[in-house]
Order: structure tokens, then sequence, then C-alpha cells
């Protein structure tokens, strides 16, 4: 039988041959993908990507999670998501609130029916990150999420109800998970924090024993919107989580900014508050810099910190364009990307030049598609694969 790697190329493949027929979509100009159909949605939002061209297989994903009156195109371009995704090389998911489901557009991060694992907004989540994963053949160890305000809050959500999923997050201007159920219990916590201790709040989540996580937090001490002791409270439930609250954080002046850190045992979790000094409640941009990226707009704010770029470094984002800078090796270019895009897959399943594959193959991609997409693409792809002479 074939592993979850080899039937995940191959799903791939099937997508490049024959395109939109898993996930029929619609692209933007400026590259930004609309997926109509991603398997379950009981949250009913919209799922926005972006790739980067030539993108090769193993590439990490980042889930950008907008705040209320936004947009997800719009956030993941203004905070610099889609510019540094080009520079590092990685793709970009961004899920995006519906009208309907929220008159001001915030994820329902205080809504109990959209932040339980299988449920509401939290699952289509994560059914799209499980397509994203399979359009761009990334690499289900470094999948990342961010967010701001209620995107922040969310991004919390999804830490604790798939704490498998993702190997690091950043919450900017965010809340703990578990502190809201319903809006008056929201606006309470939003303008007070929660009170409860650091071990209180920690039992909240839902954290596998022994999983590692890379925590980045932002907040502005001028932000007036989400208390600053959100910041403080998440930065206590997550220590108590991943069982670094027993030491003491290693504190750093910084410009502009105090940042606090908690570490483990080498190579174990990391979790960092920074508290940005005059920041009003927003994502903190430098612009202005010489590589700046992002662009000032609604609650993106210049601060002459670019919490994008210091979130990807933190993450380790670009960690592979910079070994290859160091062996005095040229930048990988398109082309070799799509080489190795296409010829990767093809060497591991070792079968593309030869005849059809068995039909006990193509029932292992129904399989592995089944529990993501409808039944209507499911009988598509059967029949795709009939067709391509891979079953009978």
């Amino acid at each position: 039988m074939q592993g979850l790697g080899e039937t995940t190329a191959m799903l791939a493949r099937l997508r490049r041959s024959m395109p939109g027929l898993l996930n029929p979509a619609v692209t933007s100009p400026d590259g930004m993908v609309d997926t109509e159909t991603f398997g379950e949605n009981p949250g009913a939002l919209r799922m926005l990507s972006y790739s980067p061209p030539g993108l090769p297989p193993g590439a990490p994903l980042v889930v950008v999670l907008h705040g209320c009156t936004q947009n997800g195109q719009g956030y993941a371009r203004d905070a610099g998501w889609i510019t540094l995704a080009d520079r590092l090389g990685f793709s970009v998911l961004a899920p995006e609130q519906r009208a309907a489901n929220n008159p001001n557009r915030c994820f329902n991060w205080f809504e109990p029916g959209d932040t339980r694992r299988g449920q509401g907004e939290a699952a289509s989540i994560a059914a799209m990150v499980t397509t994203a994963l399979a359009a761009c053949e990334g690499d289900p160890r470094q999948v990342f999420v961010t967010g701001l305000s209620a995107g922040g809050a969310m991004s919390a959500v999804m830490l604790s109800a798939y704490p498998e999923m993702f190997a690091g997050a950043a919450i900017i201007a965010g809340l703990p998970y578990g502190v809201a159920r319903g809006v008056p219990d929201a606006l309470r916590v939003m303008g007070q924090g929660d009170g409860r201790s650091g071990a209180a709040l920690g039992g909240l989540v839902a954290r596998k024993t022994g999983a590692t996580l890379r925590l980045s937090i932002w907040h502005g001490d001028a932000d007036y919107t989400v208390n600053r002791a959100n910041a403080e409270n998440l930065a206590d439930q997550w220590t108590a989580a991943t069982a670094l609250d027993g030491g003491s954080a290693t504190i750093e002046r910084l410009k502009g900014r105090t940042r606090s850190v908690w570490r483990g045992e080498t190579g174990g979790s990391v979790v960092e508050l920074n508290i940005v000094h005059g920041l009003g409640h927003g994502t903190p941009l430098a612009t202005k810099e010489a590589d700046g990226i992002g662009r000032p707009a609604p609650y993106m704010l210049e601060a002459g910190i670019s919490s994008t770029q210091e979130i990807a470094r933190f993450w380790g984002l670009g960690a592979g364009v910079a070994r290859r800078a160091e062996a005095g090796q040229s930048p990988v270019r398109p082309e070799e990307q799509d080489a190795a895009a296409e010829e990767a897959p093809v060497q591991k399943l070792g079968q593309d030049a030869g005849p059809a594959r068995p039909s006990g193959v193509a029932a292992q991609v129904l399989d592995a598609v089944s529990a993501h997409v409808p039944a209507d693409v499911r009988a598509v792809i059967a029949k795709a694969l009939r067709a391509a002479g891979l079953m009978t």
C-alpha cells in the first residue's frame, strides 16, 4: 500500500492534469485563487489562497485570518504576506468571513459552535488547510496560522481545536482561547481581559502532550479596542499549555517594543510576547524601510516594526533560501522550480512512464479525498479516473 506522501503526490498530479476537477476555482488578476469546493464547510466561509509561481513541493503554508471589517485578500496583501510568500517561498491561505455569518465580518471566536473541533468555522478552516496542502503539495509539518483581532482570537481557536495541524502561530491584538461564550462575554473580555490564572487558562486548551509550538504574540500598549491584558493572558495560557510556565521569561528591550520570551528544552516550544510602544489596535508594519512590505490601511499601522517579517523569522520561514545563499548558490529560478515540482513526485512514484496505474491505487485516491469533498465531486473524480483507464 502506498504511503500518505505518495498518495498526496498522486492527488497533486491528478489535479495538475485535470485543473479545476478537485477544486473548482477562480483566479483574480493578482494571483489569489477563490476555491469554491474544499470539502465540508459548516462555517460557510470563503477560501482564498495564493502560491508563488513555480513554488516547489514541500513548501510551508501560512494561514492568515483577517480582523473585523476586513477581508482575506486585503489583509494578506496589506500585512505583506503575499510579498513575503514571493520572497521566501511559501503558500498563503486566507479564509474569509461572510457578512451573513457576522455583520462586521468578524470570525466568531466567541461562539462555542464555531470554535470546537469538527464544528462551524473552525472545521471550515481545517478543511481549507487540508485542501491547500494537497493543491500546492505543501509540507504538513510546516503549517502556521496568524491573525489580527478577531482573526487573532480565531488563531488561538485553531491551535486548541486542531493542535496537530499547526507548528506555529502568531496572534496580533487577539484574545485567549475559551474565554467567551457569546457577545456579552466577548465585549467584557475585550475591555478588561479574563483575570483567571495561567493554569486555569491553560486548562481550556486541548494540546497534545509533548507537542511543540512556536507562538508569537503581538499587542500595542495603546490599544483601546482589545485590552493589552489579553496579550498577557495569552502568554499565560500557552506557556501553561506547553509546560513553559515553570520558567522565567527572558526580557529584551528592542526598538519600539519589549519582548518577553519563554523557552523549553532545545528543540521544544517557544512563546514570545511583543508589546509595541504607542501602538493602537492593529498590525504593526514597517513600510518605509528599504525592504519594507505591506501598506498602511485601517488597522494596518505604520510602526517602524514589521510584525510580518519578525513573525516569519521567528517561525523559521525562508531557512531554505538562506541555506542556498550561504552555500553560494543562486536562488532557484522559476523554471527550475517548475521542473522540481513536476519531477520529484514522478520519481518518487516511479509509475507515470509505465502502464496505467492499477485500480487499487485509484481506490486509494478516492479514499483519500472522500472525507474532504462532497459526493458530486467524488463522482466527477471517479468518472475521470475511469476515463483515464485508472479504474474499472
